[in-house]
Parts: C-alpha cells; structure tokens; sequence
C-alpha cells in the first residue's frame, strides 16, 4: 500500500486561510459580486432586496401590535369615567364635578361617540385631548369629525348636531386618528332630565380576560398570517437562482471548489437580506406616516402606535439574515455546479415524498395529542402555535413534490399550453415557491373559517326582535309635558318612516305605609294610543279612554301585577315620592270596569304586563317621571332613511338613544379578533400579490431571450400571454387544492380541541374564488412586462 501523495504549495504562496477565516472571504467575496456584479446583478439583488424588505416591513407591523393595543386601551381608559368612591355610587356636586349624559349616535354605518356635558362649577374636570370646556351650544371634535362635518358628505350629520365648533380633541384623548367623537356643552342638562354627574375621568380597572376560544383564534390567526410572510422573505432570497448558478460555474472553471461557491452564494444572499432589512425598515417607516390616513375594515392607528417590541425587532433583525443564508445553502445542496455547467441533481432522482408528509402528521398528532382545551382555565399556545405552523410548513413542503407529479403527466394540447407545461416540467422549483404563500394563506383561512363559524353560537346571541314588525327603537328619560304626542307626530312625519309604536311608561305602586324591610307592590304603566296597545296586548276592541290589565303566561308574575293593577283601587304613580325630597305622589285610580287581558311580544321581543292605557283616560304630560320610547317601520328603500330616523330623534332630544333592531347580537371581544383577521388577513392578501407578480417578474426576467427568440422565429404574442397565464394557473390551482384539503384537516382537528362539531363543509369556495382572482390580477399586471421583454433586442448578449 502507498501512502497518499500531499501537494506542496508553492515556495512563497500565501497560506489558504481555512475554518472561520475561509468563510468570511467568501462570504466577503459573495457580497462583493452582489454589489459590483454589474447590472444583472443588481437587479437581482434590487429584487431580493424588495421582496425581503416587504415581508420586513410587514413582520415589523406585526411587532407592533402590543404596543398599539396597549396604547389604545390606555387612551379608552384614561377618557372613561372614574368610579366613585362614596357607598351608594353617587358622586356629591363639587365646584369640579359635571353632569353629562351619553349622546352617541350612528352614521352611515360609522360609529360616532359624543357627550352632552354641564359644569357643576368654575374649575370642570376636562377630558383627555381637551383643553377648554365647551360653552352651552358649542362642542369640541376629533379632527376626523370636524373634516365630516364641514363635507358635503356630512350634511345629514350636521343636521343632527348643530353645534358651533369651538375646538378639536388632541391625541391623547382619542382610540385612533379617525375615530368620530364629540363633547358638547348643555345649558339645560341636570339630573332630573337623563344626566348623571361624575368627578372625573381614568377608570383604572382590568380588562375582562378573553375566552379560551378568542386565545385559540388568535393563536391560529398570527400563525396564518405570519407564515405567508416568512415564506415570501424565503422565496425572495432566491430570486435570480439560475444565473446565480451560471457565474459559480465560471468561477469553479478557475479553482474554485464546491463549498466556496456554496459559501459565495451565500454571501450574495446575505447582501440581499440586508439590502432587504434597510429597505424593510424604511418602508416601515415610510409607510407609518400615512397609518393616521388609512382606514381599513373600520380601523386606524396613530403613527406612533406603531414601535415594534424591542426583543421581536431584533429577532426580526438577526432572523432574516441567518434564514437567508440557510435557505440559499439548503438550496445548493440541490445543485451541482460544475466548472462546465449546471445539474439540478433532484431532476433525475424526483423529490422524495415521505418526509414531506411526515410534517403536517407530526402537525396534526401534536394537535391531537394536546386534548381538548379547558374552556374554564388558561390555553397553553406552544402545543396549538407548533401543530399549526407543522402544518403549514409541511403544506408548503409537500406542494413542489405535487407539482412535479402532475405536470410531469401532462402531455399535448394547444401551443401556449405546451409551452407553459413544458416549462412547469423543466423547472418547477420557482413557480411552487411562489404558490407556495397561496397555500398557507389560503389553507390557514378555511381553517380559521371553519372555527369562526363553529364558535360562532358562543358569541352571536338571539335578540329575539322582530325586524319585520319595526326597524329602530328609541328611547328618552325625558317625558313632560306633550313629549309623548310630539314624538309621535314627529316620527311619524319622517322621511322614510311607515309605522310608529309609541308609549309613555311609568311606574305604579300600590299607595300606603311599608316597613323599610317590605317590598312595595309596584308594576308598570304603559300608555300609547290603540294601535300601540295592540302591538303590545291582545285586545279584542280598543278605543281612546279604556284602561286594561295585562297578564303574562306566568301566574307568579300575574299574582304580582294584581297586587298593585287592584281594580276601583288608586294607586301611585310617583315612585320617587317619599325618597328625594319635594317629591309628591300622584294617585290615580283604575276603573273597576278594565279588562284583563294577556300580553303579546312587542317588536324589541319583551312583555308590557301591568296596566296599560290609552291618552284619554290619563294625560301622559302629567305623570312627574316617566320615559317615552317607540319603535318604527321604516321603508328600506328610502336613500338615509336611518339618518333621518337619528335626526328626528336628535331635535326632540339630544340624548335620545336610537338603537337598530337586530335579530343577533355579536360580542364585541369577538368582533375584535375578527376586525383584527380582517385587517392583517388584507395585508397579507396584498404581500401574496406583490410576492406573485415580484416572482413573475424575475422568471420573465430570467427568460428574456428565451422569449425573445420565440417572437424572432414567429411567435405570436398572444401565445406567450396565455402560455404566462397557464404558467401560473396550474401551480395555483394545485397549490388550492392542497390548501383546501389541508385547511380542512387542520380546522376540523382545532375544532374538535374545543369539543365542537363542524357545521359547514363548503367555506373553501369565497378562498378559492380568492385564489383565482389573484391569478387573473397577477397576469394582467405582468403582461406589460412580457411585452417588453418579448422585443428584438433581448437577442443581444456578451
């Protein structure tokens, strides 16, 4: 046996530096051809560094999410009322005290919140963002507001608060830059006629904890729309992969070995990931200037909201470099680059299809395996957060090994079909990389479907209002004089308004002399006009001047309205009598002749038992308090109709509440997390579209003289249009497929981890019609550049 012959350097040659030292010149010398390559190669790197600056910017957003809420909910807390101190709840006038009274109100669809405010003396306490209080007649308004108002879109609003503006209410006293509020002053407001009187402002008091359910959902949603992004900053580092490989062959033609070039490629994409973090963070910044100006799905932020966490920004920083050079090595391991050419060395043995599945199975069995979550303790989200992202990935490892079977059994059809099939056949790594984000979007979006509506019924509950028999229910705390006839008339007399169903009520108790410790009899008195009192009891015949009783089913409760509704028997209808002073009863007494009749369900869905009455057997104005609501048939067809309906209600009382009759009502911790998928689910909808067309045009790119060969030789153009077309149809449409499926499986497991069942099999059909938009979108924006590059000079080359 021989022993192996070593080379000996030459006399008075520099030492090959090995271990650290040789990665950093090549990594030096990978960063030197990215930047100095020429144009060619700062086009790929100008793509890389746009792709990886998207996602960047879009990862620091989502950084930024504590702090904005955290922020928000300091502003909402430091506006609230504080609470009083004083046993009995209520707070004594002062010379800083205010009586105010809630005057929010809806318009178009937008929420607009306001107070009518009244000093108790010279020094009010002043809510945050305000630095004068408002006169009697005049108000103070968020920026975004005054803008309405002085619109001609506003005119309508303007009707319904004719207050001169005298100010406008600073940051901090506003959730977010267009957010409508208002505080105006009243002359009139006490708390005889609807106010109440408060000490100040900053109600320090936790938040309510969020379901097990809402933690789950948020878990699955950061999951859905973080993994797209990490997919694109992937994707984006290899761009320009083959020509990359093309310049390795030439420098291993003149010695160099195989993990240099290895460690050059990886240098040029850490160049890239860089370029990428500098642009990410400038587009970050960029694009927080106009946050205050955006609104999307009904929610805004201030700019400086918008501070990402410390330790989440340097995990951003340090990731997306090291994850490019891992993924550029990963890469090469696939390639061979020899000094005569370039072998994709996974084209003759085919991608091996095992350990892609074994992924999303480990996925699933973690999920499995972590059992049904308690709905009455804490979730533990590193079980949920790792089975879902194992799926996701695992979706996204299997989709190229699809690809590849399908298109590889493709054969004939027409030209820009064969064209585009044969590419797919060729290379197909570059069109299921960009697939790729489709398919965790769109996989993570059935699920997160499939679990919003299975969960639904938790958080939509049934109002039982009948929103065929009326619209809109207003209610005042205001009831003297003719209030009750006027607001009648008047709603009657509004645009758009069919029906009115309106009463005064009052209470009525049975008079005497009780213990402290007694119950006194009380009951209620309804009084409206006889088709009112028929919307509310069963009457055989009505005319104006008759008194009934009104029973419900319930004997125990009928038992009670006796006690008090005692026929030929007075009864008082003044129930702050002998509680504040100055105040006197009223007696009034039934007739003995009244019917009894049963209740019937009004259109809010509620019983009016007790005594009811028509005007003409009691005068409305002359009970001492009582309340005055009704409840309108509106005509649907009618342009505004419900801004109307608020502006009637605003002249016969600012503080009149007009509230929609709806036959659910959702839960507002759950329609957060929805705004909130809503809102991320848009922008991430919008890196997939810029990722596809970026990814589209560097293939076009890569393609150039191909293509321009093809139109020297008599291709038509339209041709390689749909040839595109196709091109990007099939890897989508498999790549739906396995989202689908996928999402299936994963929304079914989560939902089974909750113990319920799936409701609804076909919620995949609005992300498939999504899927195919986004294919439509992304070929008609890179036809301009296909006709382009489709020119006579493409053929030129060095």
């Amino acid at each position: 046996m021989t022993a192996p012959v070593h080379e000996k350097a030459p006399v008075g040659a520099r030492p090959r530096p090995n271990g650290s030292a040789s990665w950093a010149r090549d990594l030096a010398l990978g960063v030197r051809f990215a930047a100095a390559g020429g144009r060619e190669g700062w086009i790929r790197t100008l793509l890389t560094a746009v792709g990886v600056g998207l996602g960047v910017a879009l990862l620091l957003a989502a950084a930024s999410a504590p702090h904005l809420l955290e922020e928000r909910s300091a502003r909402s807390q430091a506006r609230s009322e504080s609470s009083s101190d004083s046993p009995d709840d209520l707070v004594k006038k002062s010379d800083t005290t205010v009586v105010r009274v809630s005057a929010e109100t809806e318009y178009r669809s937008r929420d607009v919140g306001g107070y009518l405010m009244r000093p108790d003396g010279a020094r009010p306490v002043l809510p945050p963002g305000v630095e004068r209080f408002p006169g009697g007649g005049d108000m103070v308004v968020s920026p975004a507001l005054k803008e309405l108002l002085g619109s001609p879109e506003g005119g309508l609003l303007k009707e319904r608060l004719p207050y001169r503006i005298t100010g406008t209410v600073a940051d901090p006293g506003l959730v977010s830059p267009g957010e409508l509020l208002f505080y105006a002053g009243s002359s009139t407001l006490t708390t005889d006629n609807g106010g109440y009187r408060i000490a100040g402002y900053g109600d320090p008091k936790a938040a309510e904890p969020m379901p097990p359910i809402l933690v789950i959902l948020i878990i699955l949603i950061c999951v859905v729309l973080l993994m797209p992004v990490a997919i694109f900053i992937a994707t984006s580092v290899r761009f320009g992969g083959d020509r990359r490989d093309r310049r390795l062959a030439a420098l291993r033609l003149v010695g160099a070995d195989v993990r240099t070039t290895r460690r050059i490629a990886a240098g040029e994409a850490l160049f890239g990931a860089v370029l990428g973090l500098l642009a990410g963070v400038a587009f970050f910044l960029v694009g927080r200037h106009f946050t205050g100006t955006v609104v999307v799905w009904g929610v805004s932020a201030f700019p400086a909201d918008l501070v990402p966490a410390p330790w989440l920004a340097a995990l951003v920083v340090v990731a997306v470099p090291v994850a490019a050079v891992l993924v550029t090595l990963l890469a090469m391991r696939s390639v061979a680059v020899e000094p005569l050419g370039v072998m994709r060395s996974d084209r003759g043995r085919g991608r091996r299809l095992w350990w892609r599945l074994l992924i999303p199975v480990a996925g699933l069995a973690v999920l499995v395996l972590t059992g049904k979550v308690d709905m009455h303790g804490d979730v533990n989200p590193y079980p949920i957060a790792g089975g879902a992202v194992l799926v996701l990935v695992g979706l996204a490892l299997l989709l190229p090994w699809l690809i590849d079977a399908c298109v590889n059994r493709l054969r004939g059809g027409p030209v820009p079909w064969q064209l585009a099939t044969r590419r797919l056949q060729l290379s197909s790594g570059a069109a299921s990389r960009a697939v790729s984000g489709i398919t965790v979007a769109v996989a993570g979006a059935v699920a997160l479907q499939m679990l919003f509506v299975a969960v639904g019924d938790e958080f939509n509950r049934l109002t039982g209002q009948d929103t065929q028999r009326a619209q809109f229910y207003t209610f005042s705390a205001v009831a003297t004089g003719d209030t009750a006839a006027r607001t009648i008339e008047q709603f009657r007399a509004t645009k758009g308004v069919t029906d009115v169903i309106g009463m005064v009520e009052a209470y009525a108790m049975k008079p005497g002399k009780y213990k402290e410790d007694d119950v006194q009899p009380t009951t209620s008195l309804t009084i409206g006009d006889c088709p009112t009192l028929r919307e509310i009891a069963r009457l055989r015949s009505c005319s104006d001047g008759d008194v009934f009783v009104v029973h419900s089913k319930d004997k125990e409760s009928a038992d009670w309205v006796d006690q008090t509704a005692r026929k030929g028997k007075p009864v008082e209808l003044n129930y702050l009598a002998g509680q504040q002073p100055g105040e006197k009863s009223m007696l009034w007494t039934l007739p003995a002749d009244a019917p009894t009749v049963a209740a019937r369900l009004d259109p809010m869905g509620q019983e009016h038992t007790g005594i009811v009455a028509t005007p003409g057997a009691i005068d409305p104005g002359a009970l001492p308090h009582a309340q005055t609501n009704a409840q309108l048939r509106v005509d649907r067809s009618v342009k505004d109709v419900s801004e109307y309906v608020r502006n009637t209600a605003a002249r016969l009382d600012p503080a009149m509440r007009v509230v929609a009759l709806t036959s659910t009502v959702r839960d507002e911790q759950y329609a957060t997390v929805q705004r909130g998928l809503q809102v991320g689910g848009t922008a991430t909808l919008v890196l997939i579209a810029a990722a596809m067309l970026v990814s589209q045009l560097e293939q076009l790119r890569e393609r150039k003289r191909l293509l321009s060969v093809l139109v020297a030789f008599g291709t038509r153009r339209s041709t390689l249009g749909w040839s595109v077309l196709w091109q990007t149809a099939v890897p989508v449409l498999i790549g739906l497929v396995v989202a689908v499926a996928g999402g299936i499986g994963l929304g079914a497991v989560m939902i089974r981890m909750i113990d319920k069942t799936v409701t609804d099999w076909w919620l995949f059909l609005p992300m498939a019609g999504a899927g195919a938009a986004m294919i439509l979108l992304v070929t008609l924006l890179s036809l301009p550049p296909l006709w382009r590059m489709m020119r006579p000079d493409g053929l030129r080359t060095e």
